[in-house]
């Protein structure tokens, strides 16, 4: 954790302070931003981060060594009244404190304070304002050595689900038995064979099954491969490590000679869905204007909803990307929240609209997209496909 740089930041962003509030670990992205090692911590605690000066740490007696990992004055309370106490003499002077709070609950994945909390410390005469992009800001930008452990994963991966294809169609003509499981461990082989781990095994999905965005196949049940089937795989992944970058893309392909006009016509609309949503960005960025997650899924959506499948595409348009899957920077999403968060230099995010036609097929196009230092974009790892994937059949 780096104190100068959280001021640093507060102060660009005309907020006097960062209010740091957990009970039990109701805050997990308290514990990640400051860099809190594990310990059992059953009381309250607050960490208090001003714009200019030094933070004061505030536990409670029977925890008094709870923050000892981060600098700042100790105050230490007992009874409730010295907590309210204290933390009104922590904030005097302040007029607007970030926290992790969301108006309306817009981004829930901010949201970790309650409206209690909020009461006590609005209490305090000061104004709470979120820390949303505070959050990304030190949650989700990336160094240069995370971004090269993301530039590996993505040509890795790329490869990966382009051998998955290949070796769909050399065991569907050597009839060989093979279902969405079998190539869905083939992936995860392949995975540990170049360093690479997930937290969750891929998507392989075949007709119907692609229409469910997040289907996992099973042994007992997985559909098996055979000719004139269209096949959608979505795998994420990282270089094996703590602290390395994910990459994540989704691709389709048709097993046999001639691809259906539908399924055709379908990958279109989404191919222009997706191409939008990167144009939005780079045109934005180019004309030195923020990027809003929420804005680039109007974008990316009014594509879908144009060609008459609005209510087809069933989620957002994209994800932050970073040491987990889903990091916690801006999410393309307009949809499932309002996320009006910026998307910050060096920071990742997923594209990837879908139409999801049940009792039919889904298709999804995926790529990661990355806001560089110099607050341009570009793709990585693969080239964004432009048509289904014909996977030839004999």
């Amino acid at each position: 954790m780096n104190i100068e740089a959280i001021q640093q930041a507060l102060q660009r962003a005309g907020v006097d302070g960062w209010l740091f509030a957990d009970f039990r670990g109701s805050d997990p992205l308290a514990y990640s931003i400051l860099n809190l090692p594990p310990q059992h911590r059953s009381r309250r605690w607050f960490y208090y981060v001003p714009a200019v000066g030094h933070p004061t740490r505030i536990v409670h007696a029977i925890e008094a060594a709870s923050l000892d990992s981060l600098p700042g004055r100790l105050q230490i309370y007992l009874p409730w009244p010295q907590l309210h106490d204290m933390l009104k003499t922590a904030l005097a002077g302040a007029k607007r404190v970030a926290m992790q709070y969301s108006p309306m609950n817009n981004i829930p994945y901010v949201s970790r304070v309650d409206g209690g909390m909020i009461d006590l410390v609005r209490s305090c005469g000061v104004e709470v304002v979120t820390s949303a992009d505070l959050v990304a800001e030190f949650e989700a930008t990336l160094s240069d050595r995370e971004m090269q452990t993301h530039l590996v994963a993505a040509d890795r991966l790329g490869q990966i689900v382009q051998d998955a294809f290949g070796e769909i169609a050399g065991r569907v003509n050597r009839n060989l038995v093979t279902t969405e499981y079998d190539i869905q461990q083939f992936i995860l082989q392949e995975f540990a064979a170049n360093g690479l781990e997930a937290d969750h095994p891929p998507i392989v999905a075949i007709d119907a099954h692609s229409a469910d965005p997040h289907y996992s196949p099973v042994a007992a049940t997985a559909t098996r491969f055979a000719p004139n089937q269209f096949v959608l795989i979505d795998a994420w992944c990282r270089l094996i490590g703590e602290g390395n970058i994910f990459a994540d893309i989704t691709w389709v392909g048709y097993l046999g000679n001639e691809i259906p006009a539908e399924h055709s016509r379908i990958f279109q609309i989404v191919a222009s869905a997706r191409d939008a949503a990167i144009n939005y960005i780079q045109q934005m960025l180019a004309r030195g204007e923020p990027v809003l997650g929420c804005d680039v899924d109007d974008a990316c959506r009014r594509v879908i909803e144009e060609a008459g499948f609005g209510p087809s595409f069933i989620h957002r348009t994209g994800h932050s990307l970073h040491a987990t899957v889903h990091g916690n920077g801006a999410n393309l999403d307009n949809l499932e929240s309002r996320d009006d968060r910026k998307l910050l230099p060096r920071t990742l995010v997923t594209i990837e609209p879908g139409i999801y036609l049940p009792g039919k097929f889904g298709v999804r196009s995926e790529v990661d997209l990355y806001i560089t230092p110099k607050n341009t974009a570009r793709i990585t790892g693969l080239e964004p496909q432009t048509g289904i994937l014909s996977i030839p059949c004999i």
